[in-house]
This record gives structure tokens, C-alpha cells and sequence, in this order.
């Protein structure tokens, strides 16, 4: 497979929990007994359709051929009170990040965020109850029992947004990818993905004592990008949970401050909310600056916003920028 399908991060399936199994309409017949009471068991529950976390998954390439999830019927009651037996529950397991919602009312209906944690996404019907329940002191041969539940269906969306604490923001050629890959190299635990050709990655940075924190580069923001055009919201929301932004930004660029302003301008336009999380600017290739250069770009950029200068290449500031990550990322809430 190539690498261009590795990375699946919206899926559209048609889902249906079980049928409640129905009550039985039953009384007891033996040798000895010609006239018993009710005996009707109870119907089964349908399965259950059940969302689980797994760390170790970083996409829904799994379920891509999933496209009918139909779980399995409650067993009817039965006589002697015999319960039906319970519809076997389906469990899909999926990516941390993920979200499933109704594709019609588009609410969110589900949301997995830790390991092992499991959602009842779609109930199954309950099992009806045998005529056994229903005798009364003056109805002691009830002669009806309860069908059981429909279980609930419809068109659903599983989406993945990547979980990362940095999320990294930039135009295709910023030198995201290489400066993801200089300073995750300590500890590489990098997932390769692809949306179009463009190659988004997950790496985990080493930091000072043992400490690591998790950065997405994401694939690159053309202008428009919240109108659709482009890659669009299929890549903004992967930066919606991100709780820092470092703009990457290239020191050949011809506007610096018009650079960071589309981008700013992308996000804003996609989801105000992003305005309220840490922006830190990085301007790349900085090995190519002298100071007068380089003081020229610092006036180009907004001054409430922290900037550094870095070099992938050579390997300068780097480590700076892991602690202003790192800072920005542990400072204490107000």
C-alpha cells in the first residue's frame, strides 16, 4: 500500500445496535401440571456498538473497509422463564482524539481521549419482558409479553484529530518536516501519514531530565484553507486540541509579518477559539541571516508574540525553542 492512503482520518459508516429479543408468551405444561402459570421468559438485549481507546492506533486505517456495522439481535424469551440470550456487542477500536457524531444533526455523540476507555456509542434495544411479569391477582394468565426495543441506526462519522501538545503551522515549504525530524531524533517515534502528498508527522521531543513532549507537523495552511480551498478543514482540526502553535516561518520569506497573518487569519477564520492558545513564531533557515537581517525581521513581527531564530540544518537555537515550548506548555494556569 502507499503511503499516500497510510493515513485515514475520516471515516463514514452505516451503524446499527441490536434488536431487543421479544418477551415470551408462555405457560408452564407438564405431566403434572395441565394448567401452570406464566412462564414466558425475557427477551436479550441487542448488542451494543462500543467505541474503545487504543494508544497504539494513530489512524483509522483499519476501519476503512468498515462501512456497515450491524450488531448482532437479542434471542427471544423462551418458556420456563429462560432469558434470551444477549445480542453480541460489537467494539470498535479507535485512535485517541476520536470523535464520532450523527451524520444528519452532526452533534458529537462520542469522544475518546484516554487508552481503554470505552463509550456505549450506539445502545441496543432493551429485551422485551415474558408474560411472567404481567400476572395480577386478578389476571393470573396474562396472555401478552413485550416485544422488544429497536435498536438505534443511522448514517455516523468517526473523525481522528491528531492529540499533540505543539502543533506545528506553516506553509508547505517553512522546513517543518525537517525540523521535526532534527529534533525528535533523540527519541524517533515518528508516524509517517499522508492526506494528499503532503506528509504530516507525529514525534515525540526529548527534553532536558528525561522529560518529552508530543509535536504534530501538520500539513501545510495554503491561503483559503477555511473556505475549503486546499486541504482545508480537514487539516484545521487537527490543530484545534493542540494547546501551543509554533508558527514556523522561513527567514527567505518576503514578508514575514504578511506570512504569520494568513496563517493567524486561516485559523481565526476556521475556529476563533485557536486565538486564544500560545503562539510562539520560529523563523527557520535563520543560518542565512546576519544580525542587520535578522533585526529587520524582529521588527517585522508582532511584539506580544515570543520569536526565535533556528537552523535545522546547523542545529541553532534549538534547544532555546524546546524551552520555549516546553515553558509555554507547563506554565502555571492563572
Amino acid at each position: 500500500m502507499s503511503d499516500k492512503n497510510n493515513f485515514i482520518d475520516y471515516i463514514r459508516i452505516f451503524a446499527r445496535s441490536g434488536h431487543g429479543g421479544a418477551g415470551s408468551t408462555h405457560f408452564m405444561r407438564n405431566k403434572l401440571t395441565a394448567m401452570g402459570g406464566p412462564d414466558g421468559g425475557d427477551g436479550g438485549r441487542g448488542g451494543h456498538i462500543i467505541l474503545r481507546g487504543n494508544s497504539n492506533l494513530w489512524t483509522l486505517l483499519h476501519l476503512r473497509y468498515f462501512k456497515n456495522v450491524l450488531a448482532e439481535n437479542g434471542e427471544n424469551g423462551s418458556k420456563n422463564n429462560c432469558k434470551g440470550r444477549d445480542g453480541k456487542d460489537i467494539i470498535i477500536e479507535v485512535p485517541l482524539g476520536t470523535i464520532a457524531r450523527d451524520e444528519e444533526t452532526e452533534e458529537i455523540e462520542a469522544e475518546i481521549l484516554e487508552d481503554g476507555q470505552e463509550i456505549i456509542w450506539l445502545q441496543g434495544g432493551r429485551g422485551g419482558l415474558g408474560n411472567s411479569h404481567f400476572a395480577t391477582p386478578t389476571n393470573q394468565a396474562p396472555e401478552h409479553s413485550q416485544p422488544g426495543e429497536p435498536g438505534v441506526e443511522g448514517w455516523k462519522n468517526i473523525e481522528l484529530k491528531v492529540l499533540a501538545d505543539v502543533g506545528l503551522v506553516g506553509f508547505p515549504n517553512a522546513g517543518k518536516s525537517t525540523l521535526l525530524s532534527v529534533i525528535t531524533a533523540a527519541k524517533p517515534k515518528i508516524a509517517n501519514y499522508a492526506f494528499t502528498t503532503l506528509v504530516p508527522q507525529l514525534g515525540m521531543v526529548a527534553y532536558r531530565d528525561n522529560k518529552s513532549f508530543c509535536i504534530a507537523d501538520l500539513p501545510g495552511i495554503i491561503e483559503g484553507a477555511a473556505d475549503g480551498k486546499g486541504l482545508g478543514h480537514r487539516f484545521l482540526r487537527h490543530i484545534e486540541r493542540n494547546s501551543v502553535l509554533l508558527f514556523l516561518i522561513p527567514a527567505d520569506s518576503t514578508d514575514h509579518k504578511k506570512e504569520f497573518e494568513i496563517l493567524r487569519n486561516e485559523l481565526e477564520q476556521y475556529n476563533p477559539e485557536l486565538l486564544q492558545k500560545d503562539f510562539i513564531i520560529a523563523i527557520s533557515k535563520s543560518d542565512m541571516l546576519d544580525d542587520e537581517l535578522k533585526e529587520a525581521i524582529r521588527k517585522e513581527l508582532p511584539e506580544s508574540i515570543p520569536h526565535i531564530f533556528i537552523s535545522s540544518v546547523i542545529n541553532k537555537g534549538l534547544m532555546e525553542l524546546k524551552d520555549l515550548l516546553w515553558n509555554a506548555l507547563n506554565k502555571p494556569v492563572a
